[in-house]
């Protein structure tokens, strides 16, 4: 249906409808997805479903309007600050997700060296390593910041003596991760932020994926490394709630270590003929149910309900990690510190990207990565009942891509594979670019791949073919 009916449907009707259209998304809560979406219990998600609905139309544009949803908003703020060991001078706002909390501290801090550094021909620039998630390069580019990419150690972190060689005159703001979201570690906050320090350069933390998770995680007795405000340099922080704070989508946190730097986020315009406008974030309008879900959560879960939810996980995450790492030929990539990680091959009989494909067709949503290749996975306490059979089939697809070297020349393994072979990867750049203009124009069509499924890798891998076909036979005509 793609024009707007004459007469409007029975409600009921809808509703069923809507039911049939989501038979065949991804299962998360039965544990089958690895990604996307953070469960942890039916009793739960209908709780907070009520605390969203009490405020579905509400609108956090007017903190004057809606007082209600400015305390929830500053509650959040500072009970996230507290636990990632912030002063009484920690400031924040939560915004709509993870990719804001990345491009507002990059607007933020462009303009707080603006207002240092009035010097003709500055070029502002920041410094991220090469595992830095991919709403950093997003932000760069709305925002014309060159970004400096740094290579990693062999254990995934970030080379620290590279990354301080790389700062100048232009360097605006110091982000790493903890932990990335490819492998799961944790950049060496500590060490960074007394050159940050030292250098008086502002440094984020993207703690989107651990900031309500490695509090809890460590007061369990888990070691964590520092990450958080206790780290000297610094000067602020981003969680996301609505990953393992189990608040609704989307709610993330956004901290300061003070005004100074929080001011340069806001946008106040007084010349409006439509009035004074003032906005603290990115958002225009802010949904007040998001807001409302979050203040929800942390309150009816508290300090002990993530206490427990971080013990089970990663109870969890063990049994999965020391059973892949028992799997002949697998091995985890790095040293992860809390319950996301990725697994590879180290047996070139085994086609990683294959062991996908069998796992897909088992049931499970696995995301795959590259560069080292591998696939992905992050836990939550929906997988504490299917661990078991998670390696179990594992291991069965393991085998069997032992015993069939073909299986690595068929289906998405082989696309995938050949993307990351591709040796121009603007090319992959421009044949996304062209699957995106179909999927969002006028005819919304969707890549499918196998079983019906969506895929990404199909496109691009008959193009990456077609396109090696065409550049080795050149090649050979040389």
């Amino acid at each position: 249906m793609i024009s707007l009916p004459f007469e409007g449907r029975p409600q009921d009707d809808i509703l069923e409808s809507m039911q049939v259209f989501r038979e065949n998304d991804a299962d998360h809560k039965s544990g089958r997805t690895w990604s996307l979406v953070y469960h942890l219990n039916q009793e739960h998600d209908a709780f907070i479903k009520k605390a969203h609905h009490l405020y579905f139309s509400e609108n956090a544009l007017n903190p004057m309007a809606f007082k209600s949803l400015k305390r929830f908003e500053h509650e959040v703020v500072q009970m996230s600050a507290g636990l990632l060991n912030g002063d009484g001078n920690v400031v924040g706002t939560m915004t709509s997700g993870g990719t804001e909390s990345c491009l507002l501290p990059v607007f933020c801090y462009r303009e707080y060296a603006r207002s240092k550094r009035r010097r003709h021909g500055f070029a502002p620039e920041m410094i991220v390593p090469e595992t830095i998630h991919v709403a950093w390069d997003k932000a760069a580019r709305y925002f014309n910041i060159k970004m400096i990419k740094i290579p990693l150690k062999d254990d995934f972190t970030v080379d620290v003596d590279a990354l301080k060689k790389k700062i100048n005159g232009n360097t605006i703001l110091i982000v790493a991760s903890a932990p990335s979201y490819p492998h799961g570690v944790i950049d060496s906050i500590e060490d960074i932020g007394r050159i940050a320090f030292e250098r008086k350069i502002p440094f984020h933390v993207d703690s989107c994926l651990g900031g309500f998770f490695l509090p809890f995680m460590e007061k369990v007795g888990y070691r964590v490394p520092k990450f958080d405000f206790r780290c000297e340099g610094v000067t602020s922080i981003s969680a996301d709630v609505h990953k393992y704070g189990f608040g609704a989508k989307g709610a993330s946190v956004l901290l300061y270590k003070s005004m100074d730097y929080l001011k340069h986020q806001f946008f106040i315009h007084p010349d409006w003929p439509g009035g004074v406008f003032a906005s603290p974030a990115l958002l225009g309008t802010r949904p007040g149910g998001p807001i409302a879900a979050a203040w929800a959560a942390m309150n009816s879960l508290g300090m002990n309900g993530y206490c427990e939810m971080a013990k089970g996980v990663m109870e969890t995450t063990r049994k999965l990690t020391t059973g892949i790492n028992a799997v002949d030929g697998l091995e985890i990539l790095g040293k992860p510190v809390m319950s996301v990680f990725a697994y590879g091959s180290t047996d070139k009989r085994i086609n990683i990207f294959a062991v996908g494909d069998i796992m897909e067709d088992k049931g499970w949503h696995v995301d795959r990565l590259q560069r080292p290749e591998g696939l992905h996975a992050m836990v939550t306490p929906a997988h504490e009942a299917v661990a078991d059979q998670y390696l179990l089939d594992l291991r069965e697809a393991v085998g069997r891509v032992k015993a069939d070297p073909d299986l690595s020349s068929r289906g998405n393994a082989a696309l995938y594979g050949m993307i990351a072979q591709v040796p121009f990867r603007g090319l992959i750049k421009k044949e996304v670019g062209k699957m995106m203009e179909k999927m969002y124009g006028p005819k919304g069509e969707m890549p499918m791949g196998q079983n019906g499924k969506e895929s990404f890798a199909l496109r691009m891998g008959a193009c990456a073919l077609n396109f090696l076909s065409r550049w080795t036979s050149g090649l050979r005509r040389r």
